[in-house]
């Protein structure tokens, strides 16, 4: 959608309720303790309770985690990343070594399936982080911390 604002028009910013702007969350180290897959608010506790599923809220500071909406980006994310790693040194390996072409299928297979299993949680973690850092999906409201958790429940 175009953007139908007049020249020095000022556009409507999200604010907290006590009428000023929103502090700026830092994205680099949000992203780093998501790739750590801890908590992108306090880095201090666990942001995944299993394999990818994320927790409701931070067990250490209590920041809500739950409006987060990764979805299928982190799978799409791995596979481009896989592909682009693994389809040069695949290439490299059968025009440099002239191995039987099971053993290269062999081999890459299970680099492959390794380094998708290695990337998938970290890239999930630094989904939510981006999301949270950027105030996305819910991640905006200033009651969404934990001590307001049960007041913006009922919303």
């Amino acid at each position: 959608m175009p953007d139908t604002s007049l020249p020095g028009e000022r556009l409507a910013v999200p604010t907290d309720r006590s009428g000023s702007q929103p502090e700026e969350r830092p994205l680099r180290p949000a992203l780093i303790r998501g790739w750590r897959r801890r908590c992108p608010a306090c880095g201090g506790g666990p942001m995944l309770s299993g394999y990818l599923t994320v927790r409701d809220a931070c067990p250490a500071c209590h920041e809500d985690l739950h409006h987060h909406r990764a979805d299928d980006g982190p799978a799409y994310l791995t596979i481009l990343i896989v592909g682009h790693l693994m389809a040069p040194v695949i290439l490299w390996a059968f025009v440099t070594f002239r191995p039987d072409p099971l053993i290269l299928a062999s081999v890459f297979s299970v680099g492959t399936v390794a380094l998708s299993l290695w990337l998938l949680p970290r890239l999930k973690g630094a989904f939510v982080a981006l999301q949270w850092a950027k105030r996305m999906h819910g991640f905006d409201e200033a009651a969404g911390s934990g001590a307001a958790r049960g007041g913006a429940a009922g919303s």
